[in-house]
């Protein structure tokens, strides 16, 4: 052990996520989750179809889920390109949406959506991170 580690014995006790890191927020201290799960599945369903940018919502969502998300639209926007298709803004209207809380500060909900050919489901799950809700799973099923 050096001098200058015995003379700094409380930097070892400090960690730094503690201080800068996420910090979790309740439930009470959030908004209602409702109006983001239904405005972020129907932001998915339009991102999905090409017709809006993924960076719109990147605030909203985890590290993560941007990722995988980013993974999807090259997807679909390569099968768009070799059927030779536009991206066109998709018609479907939002049905029922259920929101359970698991724990204090985390959501999580379904959407369904009704399109023309197809009805699907959209998981999305919050967290309270740093007083504001953000998704940290999203599964369009």
């Amino acid at each position: 052990m050096t001098t200058a580690q015995a003379l700094n014995t409380r930097s070892s006790l400090f960690d730094q996520d503690d201080y800068f890191g996420y910090q979790p927020t309740a439930t009470c201290a959030l908004p209602d989750p409702q109006p983001m799960v239904e405005n972020l599945a129907r932001s998915v369903m339009e991102i999905l179809a090409g017709c809006r940018e993924l960076d719109q919502i990147a605030r909203w969502v985890s590290d993560e889920v941007y990722r995988n998300l980013l993974k999807r639209v090259h997807i679909s926007r390569r099968a768009r390109a070799v059927k030779k298709m536009p991206a066109v803004r998709p018609t479907f209207g939002l049905g029922r949406t259920m929101i359970t809380n698991p724990t204090d500060g985390v959501v999580e909900s379904v959407v369904i959506v009704h399109g023309k050919a197809r009805t699907r489901s959209i998981a999305i799950r919050l967290e309270g991170i740093d007083g504001r809700w953000r998704a940290t799973a999203i599964h369009v099923l």
